[in-house]
């Protein structure tokens, strides 16, 4: 295929660049599916998920359910993780056991 820059307008060549940027795009897309494919392939026939194999963890979905309650307003609760909300610290403050909260 040759084709004759001399002869094409601006516009014609900027619409050649994108055109072959996505094409550039795409199949850069779709060999690493297919190599992505393949090395998952290779992992479960040795018993593996990839995962496992390159030591990276998988995606957490969903919500955490809370298990701490705040005894004066049962509407406020905490999961346990992060930062302690106030009404946690100051039932500690107060005396309070964490286990105290528990739901």
């Amino acid at each position: 295929m040759s084709i004759d820059f001399d002869t094409m307008s601006l516009k014609e060549m900027r619409d050649l660049r994108v055109k072959l940027d996505r094409a550039i795009n795409s199949y850069e897309d779709r060999k690493r599916r297919e190599a992505m494919s393949a090395v998952e392939e290779a992992a479960r026939e040795h018993g593996f998920n990839l995962a496992e194999l390159t030591g990276t963890k998988t995606k957490r979905s969903g919500t955490v359910a809370p298990k701490y309650a705040n005894p004066t307003d049962p509407t406020m609760t905490w999961t346990g993780r992060g930062r302690k909300p106030k009404w946690v610290q100051e039932s500690l403050d107060g005396g309070k056991e964490l286990d105290d909260l528990l739901i």
